[in-house]
């Protein structure tokens, strides 16, 4: 016994087995076969029926005002005063995406008018190819706010159906006819340039109306601008859309209006600079006149033409007055130094002639001069009796004396000169001290003046400038490529969506599969029966039963059933090797719950014992719900009493509860449950099934008893001693795991003698060892084997 615990024990190995895992899930290729079928068919039609999304791309570049435009050929290069700059490119960006231009973009092309043409399977968008048209005369301000849905369907070639289905309107109308619908006025017109005819034959048109702002913020989502270039002044502009012609359209005309509003924003910049300037020139005209008139007024008070002339003359003035002055005291000072001399004179000596400017005097010391030089001349051959000497003093005398009287009236002449000469210096000092006041005033009125003609000349300069700029402004924006659609669809990409479908067709399965065999509680395979194994021996796997096969083994059977029951009965025969052979073994045969297939495998076990010339006994104990009566329909000479007779009645023997059978040459003598009785417990207990096992010991190599299962009833309990070998059933697909904690406390409590664990109903397909030990393979092994060919046996294994 303990041998076979060795045996059956992998308490070293690992528990997962990765062949085992990949098998859950391969042997359900069929279904992941299906799955991919389905998800590339689905794909296929979603990319069939799906109406493509193509981006429409446009590119243009921001154009620099001072570099591009004609301010820079200005001599002021377009000052600050007029600079038309550019706020940044990501403001153009803003403008761009603005609202107020993306309206008027949708306004102008009248985008929040759609037309489709109902199909059989889609609805498409007829952009600038509608059949038909609609023409509003309602005012545009309230067709830019409606939401409506209309359906024109026509009836002839001059009539059409015209439903709206929020109103529950559905009437005939004629081309051209003035329809008024919920306070709007339209017309239905037929496209120009269609076949005669064509009209009638056109399918429902939708006519779908949106508010312009919502179209707007729709187009403003899609919109994608990027920017591009070395200097981050290049814009690309982007758009998926389901029409590509809108789209291109959209952007073409969404570039030239910010074009148009921006040079309409620099020219209305220019024009308003131009009138400001113009009111500032008049009014600086006004006031440079003003300071004008002030400067002639401050002139003439003042008596001068300018303020440094004036200066000059009054300089000069004082000038040539101190020269006078000075020239005079001169004068003085030499008439002085003359008289001093005349007067210190002893004799008649010559005077000095040092530049006395008064003729009186200066013509006396001449005379006197010529005089005295006379007189010495007589002097040196005469004496100062000489009547010519003394004469010429005489004469000398005179003119000393006329000398001194000139001196004296030359001096008051000169003094009274002197006093008019210090006025004049006066009062010319007096005037130029007034000057610094007078240049001051005059500085003030002029740096007026000068600022008033600067600021005229500056404005007028200015106002050149701005009126050239009016003239020749540059664009704000220079379109490089216009909008052009890409010949790929963004969406759907067929290539991707078939992966996909593909991929979403594979993982399906298998998180069905995963999620099945998370929340799946069953035992399946000898590896879910671990934490049993650990303590309780286990000894064999029997085989699911296919639809075609027989649940009951016979003579010589080679099916992969009566394989397994031989595989069984050899571990039995390692489990009870040592026992005494004179005597016959006690099997019993029980599981925790019904339908674990404990009957079936009671009466194949017999069969299998006694198909090896063994004296087999087979007993169904279980009284309550009895089962073996199943696999013995036809027995030969069956008891009419059962267990449950010899249980109650002590007068039955058990040579009338005892049936012969010899199905297939197969002898197996059966004991059946007999009738239900109402107390199966206590009939038990007594000593009659004891006293049947003990005399049955001696008569049968083995006995099985099929018994009730354990965790429903006691019955098993009750006489478990009664054994000397206990094979516990457990049945895959059908067992919980939760419940092998029952048999596991049962054998530490020693409740069942000599525990073995069998695992029944084994679906190998389901698992990577059942192509190894599974009946496809091994048990696939004997006789007549070769003549099956290899192909036949792959397609067996297939479509098994």
């Amino acid at each position: 016994m303990e041998e076979i615990t060795d045996f059956s024990e992998e308490k070293n190995e690992s528990n997962f087995d990765l062949k085992a895992e990949i098998y859950k899930y391969l042997i359900y290729w069929k279904w992941f076969l299906l799955s991919c079928l389905t998800g590339i068919i689905l794909a296929y039609l979603f990319n069939r029926y799906t109406i493509p999304k193509y981006r429409t791309e446009s590119t243009m570049i921001i154009v620099n005002d001072q570099e591009k435009n004609a301010m820079s050929a200005l001599p002021s290069g377009g000052a600050a005063i007029l600079s038309l700059e550019s706020d940044g490119i990501q403001n153009h960006i803003e403008k761009l995406k603005s609202k107020q231009l993306v309206e008027s973009v949708v306004d102008e092309l009248n985008l929040n008018v759609s037309y489709y043409i109902e199909g059989n399977v889609i609805t498409v968008e007829a952009y600038k190819t509608s059949p038909i048209l609609i023409e509003f005369i309602t005012n545009d301000s309230i067709v830019n706010n409606l939401n409506a849905n209309i359906f024109v369907t026509p009836v002839s070639d001059t009539a059409f159906r015209l439903e709206e289905e929020s109103l529950n309107y559905s009437q005939v109308h004629e081309i051209g006819e003035v329809i008024e619908l919920n306070g709007l006025k339209f017309t239905i017109l037929p496209r120009s340039g269609g076949e005669e005819g064509s009209f009638k034959r056109t399918s429902t048109v939708h006519i779908k109306l949106l508010p312009t702002r919502e179209v707007a913020t729709n187009f403003i989502q899609d919109l994608i601008i990027v920017q591009k270039g070395q200097a981050k002044d290049i814009l690309s502009l982007s758009i998926v859309n389901h029409s590509s012609n809108k789209s291109e359209d959209f952007l073409n005309k969404l570039m030239e209006r910010f074009n148009e509003e921006g040079v309409d924003d620099k020219q209305e910049v220019a024009e308003n600079t131009t009138n400001f300037i113009q009111d500032r020139l008049e009014m600086i005209t006004t006031e440079l006149d003003s300071v004008e008139v002030g400067i002639a007024e401050f002139k003439k008070k003042n008596r001068l033409m300018t303020v440094e002339s004036g200066a000059s003359e009054f300089q000069s003035k004082f000038s040539e007055a101190e020269q006078q002055i000075f020239d005079l005291e001169t004068q003085l000072e030499l008439i002085k130094s003359i008289e001093d001399l005349l007067k210190q004179q002893g004799e008649y000596d010559f005077l000095p002639e040092v530049g006395i400017e008064d003729s009186g005097i200066a013509g006396l010391i001449s005379s006197y001069n010529s005089i005295v030089m006379e007189r010495n001349m007589y002097l040196k051959g005469s004496t100062l009796k000489n009547p010519i000497v003394e004469n010429l003093s005489q004469q000398l005398d005179s003119l000393r004396k006329n000398l001194f009287d000139n001196i004296q009236s030359t001096r008051r002449a000169i003094n009274v000169k002197l006093r008019e000469l210090n006025q004049r210096e006066n009062i010319a000092q007096n005037h130029f001290s007034n000057f610094p006041g007078l240049e001051k005033g005059m500085r003030n009125i002029e740096r007026q003046q000068q600022i008033k003609e600067q600021l005229y000349l500056f404005l007028l300069q200015r106002r050149e400038e701005a009126a050239i700029s009016f003239a020749a402004t540059a664009s704000v924006a220079r379109v490089i490529d216009s909008a052009f659609t890409l010949n790929e669809p963004v969406d759907p990409k067929p290539w991707l969506i078939l992966l996909g479908g593909f991929i979403i067709g594979l993982i399906l399965p298998i998180l069905i599969i995963f999620v099945k065999n998370l929340l799946d509680t069953k035992v399946h395979h000898k590896g879910d029966l671990d934490s049993l194994i650990e303590i309780v021996p286990f000894i064999g796997e029997i085989p699911r039963i296919g639809v075609e096969q027989h649940d009951i083994i016979h003579l010589n059977d080679r099916s992969p059933l009566a394989e397994s029951f031989r595989i069984l009965r050899t571990n039995l025969a390692y489990l009870i090797q040592n026992k005494n052979k004179n005597i016959g073994d006690v099997i019993f045969v029980t599981s925790t719950i019904k339908g674990e297939g404990k009957t079936f495998i009671s009466y194949n076990l017999s069969r299998t014992l006694a198909s090896t010339n063994k004296k087999v006994l087979l007993i169904g104990a279980d009284i309550r719900n009895p089962k073996l009566h199943r696999y013995t329909p036809n027995t030969e000479g069956a008891k009419e009493k059962g267990l449950s007779d010899y249980l109650y009645d002590y007068d039955v023997t058990t040579s009338n509860i005892i049936s012969k059978t010899n199905d297939d040459s197969i002898a197996v003598d059966v004991i059946l449950s007999g009738p239900i009785p109402p107390n199966p417990a206590e009939l038990l207990m007594n000593d009659r099934m004891e006293q049947l096992i003990d005399s049955s010991r001696s008569s049968y190599d083995y006995i099985i008893v099929d018994t009730a299962p354990t965790m429903i009833v006691t019955d098993t309990l009750l006489i478990s001693q009664l054994a000397d070998y206990t094979l516990y059933v457990t049945r895959a697909d059908f067992t919980e795991k939760n419940l092998l904690e029952f048999p596991k406390d049962l054998k530490k409590q020693g409740k069942l003698k000599g525990l073995a664990v069998i695992l029944n109903d084994v679906d190998y397909s389901k698992f990577s060892y059942g192509a190894q030990y599974g009946y496809s393979y091994g048990y696939g092994y004997g006789y007549g084997v070769d003549k099956e060919s290899r192909w036949k046996r792959l397609k067996r294994r297939l479509f098994s």
